[in-house]
């Protein structure tokens, strides 16, 4: 019997968290003659299918770009159409999350979403809060620029009250005035669809993740993509500035 891609990877080397710019989805939808709406709601077949296999295999965190600070810009009928699916998304999936015991979380500004669709998010992270599985995050209205220009400024009202000595300042305690601060930095972040650019997401995060590009557009990432990346990620010799020598002694 010929060995599944699964079967093949190191259940010892299972990068602790993936992180997805999930790439794709309108030229997914115009190859068909479809409208992008339609590339969005088989992106959320994708979604589903990397959530479970992910908690499958054992990885801990699943960092998935939904919606960037910047994906405002776009047709203000795509963005209604967007958020609604969201909504419609989150109040069908989250119960499912929960009877798989993930816990559910968001990185990102809630606060411009529209009122339902931010109700929804928050009453999905109380209700998966106490789960010990996977974590599964959104970035939603994400932007690690902005990001960062928060921790910045959390950083100088702290120096401004001399709660904290400028000199005193590490990147770990910067760290921890991230979206991210209860979540370790990505292994792995894969982008789809053949664009090769971070597109301001985890910038801080992923100085010494190993990154991979591929061509597939999200929708067609399945397991088989899935498999194939953690398998190159496998393949890598992770050296976080030290030569071979000293990470193989």
């Amino acid at each position: 019997m010929q060995q599944s891609k699964r079967d093949k990877v190191l259940s010892d080397k299972i990068p602790e968290h993936i992180a997805i710019i999930m790439d794709g989805n309108g030229r997914w939808a115009n190859s068909r003659s479809l409208p992008r709406i339609a590339g969005h709601k088989e992106g959320i077949n994708s979604v589903r299918e990397i959530t479970r296999i992910c908690g499958e295999i054992g990885v801990k965190y699943l960092t998935l770009y939904t919606f960037s600070t910047e994906n405002w810009k776009r047709p203000p009928m795509e963005v209604r159409a967007l958020m609604t699916l969201l909504l419609k998304t989150i109040n069908i999936e989250i119960i499912e999350l929960n009877k798989n015991n993930v816990r559910f979380t968001i990185i990102g500004d809630l606060g411009v979403l529209p009122s339902d669709t931010s109700i929804a998010l928050q009453n999905g992270i109380e209700l998966t809060k106490e789960n010990d599985g996977l974590n599964l995050c959104l970035a939603l209205n994400y932007g690690s620029r902005q990001e960062i220009i928060e921790a910045i400024k959390l950083f100088a009202i702290q120096v401004k009250e001399e709660s904290i000595d400028p000199h005193d300042i590490t990147e770990n305690k910067f760290s921890q005035l991230l979206y991210t601060k209860d979540i370790p930095d990505p292994d792995l972040l894969i982008r789809t669809s053949g664009e090769c650019r971070l597109s301001n997401f985890l910038l801080w995060q992923s100085a010494y993740t190993e990154i991979l590009m591929t061509d597939t557009l999200w929708p067609a990432f399945r397991e088989n993509e899935l498999m194939d990346a953690i398998l190159d990620f496998q393949s890598r010799e992770r050296r976080f500035g030290k030569v071979s020598e000293q990470v193989n002694s």
